[in-house]
């Protein structure tokens, strides 16, 4: 028997001392797969014909060598990254990474243009999720779907609907539902007069965008706010009440990202008081550092609240996890792989609790045992589950996966 095995033997029975089946636990991560976002691979930069610098508040900072330049070679990168990271993974694409010999405009893109991105996910035996890109394009400099300028506005409107095409295609190709999160940077540098009309024109946006019925057997639209962004630092339409309402009246799903609100505020908290309006809640877990920064998510407190609010109130088939990060100064894989195992590390973690026990101790109005016990738990030995985990599903032990990115970036990345 490996060390592996034999520290899993003693974790397995010191958990059981407190009602917990470690071995249900690693069963339970099949059911948690995390949305790897494309664009941590090439800085948000994409592979139009006409991309342009970003805007609207995103920024990428940073400039390690290696980045993807192509869409083969960031598929290369995913590859690599997914080797390394154990269990059930998605993809996180957005519209501006297709794939076409010719200008296509963001209005006239198609099923046909993300055809390479569904035979690779199909390889990868994983579902593709979608988002349509308001952001880095010459018609999106004063707004989007709330722009003033009607054929500006519909143009924005038509990339939308095309957008839920490409992600129904996914669905129906892939056999696992797209979820599709809208996200818009339109607002306002500096003191806004008419907050009112801007998300007027959102609201009207929005419904013909979401006019066609498809089956959420294959797509499933999503709404995401944000709290301001660069250049947007007074006012922004898509503000958080705005998108709450707009989800749970028009029974779409609400994003929440833990970069886009307030710095006192956490998304862990606001799930459960969201859970009983919304069908569907989208996560992107990213890490603020004072403003919406997008660092590489950490195996920290919040990280940890949000992967246990998802295991204590049993939403494994209402919550769509995602990553939302893209650090520029560090090897981008690292970035992926350590970001997307310690989700994972959370969520395996929160599923080694004694949830039951706690939630007795709670209603019995015992706070003393409940806190004594989640205060012990702490100390029990998770680690070696983790490591158990990442054995069963072939994925380095510990730090081990970090000597594969060192190879990849010596033979493939300083290449580029």
């Amino acid at each position: 028997m490996s060390g592996i095995d034999n520290a899993y033997q003693i974790a397995k029975a010191r958990f059981a001392e407190i009602g917990v089946d470690t071995d249900a636990a690693i069963t339970a991560m099949a059911k948690l797969p995390i949305s790897v976002h494309c664009w941590q691979g090439d800085d948000v930069a994409g592979f139009e014909k006409q991309a342009g610098d970003l805007t609207g508040g995103i920024q990428a900072t940073g400039n390690y060598p290696g980045k993807a330049r192509t869409a083969d070679e960031l598929r290369s990168d995913l590859d690599t990254a997914f080797k390394l990271i154990p269990g059930p993974k998605r993809l996180n694409l957005h519209a501006s990474y297709l794939e076409a010999d010719h200008k296509v405009e963001r209005n006239e893109i198609k099923p046909e243009h993300y055809a390479n991105w569904v035979k690779w996910a199909k390889k990868q035996k994983i579902g593709l999720d979608f988002n349509p890109t308001y952001f880095s394009h010459p018609l999106s400099n004063d707004g989007t779907l709330t722009h003033t300028n009607k054929k500006i506005r519909q143009f924005w409107i038509d990339h939308g609907k095309a957008c839920r095409k490409v992600s129904e295609y996914f669905g129906k190709e892939l056999g696992t539902a797209s979820v599709m999160n809208i996200w818009l940077p339109d607002g306002m540098k500096d003191i806004t007069v008419d907050k009112f009309g801007p998300r007027q024109r959102l609201l009207e946006s929005l419904d013909e965008i979401i006019s066609e019925k498809i089956n959420p057997k294959y797509h499933i639209d999503a709404v995401e706010s944000k709290l301001f962004g660069i250049g947007l630092e007074s006012y922004t339409a898509g503000s958080n009440e705005f998108y709450l309402a707009y989800a749970t009246s028009r029974k779409t799903a609400l994003c929440l990202d833990a970069g886009h609100f307030h710095p006192t505020e956490v998304i862990s908290d606001k799930i459960s008081a969201v859970m009983p309006f919304v069908e569907h809640l989208l996560l992107h877990v990213s890490r603020p550092v004072r403003w919406d920064s997008d660092h590489v998510v950490l195996f920290d407190d919040e990280t940890q609240n949000i992967a246990s609010e998802i295991v204590r109130n049993n939403l494994f088939n209402r919550v769509h996890i995602g990553l939302d990060f893209f650090d520029a100064s560090i090897n981008r894989i690292a970035a992926w792989v350590i970001g997307t195992r310690n989700m994972k590390k959370c969520l395996l973690k929160a599923l080694l609790e004694p949830t039951a026990k706690l939630k007795k101790m709670e209603h019995d109005r015992d706070f003393t045992s409940r806190l004594a016990l989640l205060e012990e738990q702490k100390s029990l030995p998770w680690q070696a589950v983790w490591d158990k985990y990442c054995q069963q599903n072939e994925a380095p032990i510990g730090s081990a996966w970090l000597d594969v990115v060192r190879q990849y970036e010596k033979t493939v990345l300083s290449q580029r």
